[in-house]
This record gives structure tokens, sequence and C-alpha cells, in this order.
């Protein structure tokens, strides 16, 4: 396993804890008191996201841990635009497999890299909110956030 490195930001929904190795991020925890071992390209771009550059979160280099299928779900999920949302059903159609919504589902609630996959942006087929792991007060402050991004 590679070496990991460490950063963290006091961001408006709480401190983020970035983990990365040296080419791409692995993953990015809410409230976790982890010791900064370096500076990250990614701390800089997830700053310029909270100030409104909603784009920056598209240069990140990433690369979670998971299965094959996290990982299309994953990819799926970081194509849905800021200020734009997707259903569970509408991701699982877009990869295939239209019965896959409670899989899609489950590797949604398995993305390690909040916010850079965004899996705030995902909501069930009724409109309504459905968990996510920071919380849905963090969920709604996300997809606020990302309402006033423009949209092509």
């Amino acid at each position: 396993m590679p070496d990991l490195q460490c950063d963290r930001l006091e961001s408006p929904i709480g401190p983020l804890t970035l983990i990365a190795d040296s080419e791409a991020l692995v993953e990015v925890l809410f409230d976790r008191d982890m010791p900064r071992t370096h500076d990250l390209p990614a701390t800089a771009r997830l700053k310029a996201y909270f100030d409104g550059d909603f784009s920056a979160l598209d240069e990140i280099a990433i690369a979670p841990r998971g299965t094959g299928f996290q990982w299309r779900v994953w990819s799926a999920v970081r194509e849905v635009r800021a200020g734009e949302t997707a259903s569970y059903a509408e991701i699982a159609a877009k990869l295939g497999s239209p019965k896959a919504t409670r899989a899609v589902g489950a590797a949604n609630g398995a993305n390690p890299i909040v916010i850079v996959v965004p899996c705030h942006r995902i909501i069930g087929s009724n409109g309504k909110l459905t968990g996510y792991g920071g919380g849905l007060d963090r969920k709604r402050w996300l997809l606020a956030h990302e309402a006033r991004s423009p949209r092509s």
C-alpha cells in the first residue's frame, strides 16, 4: 500500500480530512481528527469549490477503494453536475442495470470521497432527500450551495 498523506480543511459544513496517495485523493472524511502531514492539491480545489468554483471538483484526481460496480456508480455520480440532481433509479438505468437501484444506493452510501464524488446530488425517485453519511443538514447545505451554479 502506498504512503498516505493527510490534510485538513475547515469548511462551511465542518472540518474535512483529506487522505491521498502520491497520485490521487482516496478519501474525504467528515469530523475526523487526524494529524495533518502534507498540503494536498485537492485541499485548494475543495476550498475553491466552497468559494463557488463548482468546476474545481472536476480537477481532482481520485482513487477510491471499491469494487468494480462501486467504481461504475461513483463514475456515473461524478457526471451529475453542480446544481443538478439524479435519482438512484436514473443512475441504475444509466449503468444499464435499471433494477439495481438498491445496489446503486449501497454503492453511493459507501462512497469514500464525499463532495468530490458528489453523492449528495443523488436523491430519491420522488424528489426527496435520502440519507447522507454526513447528515441531511450537510446534504441540504451542499445542494443549496450548488443551486447557485450556472447551468449550461
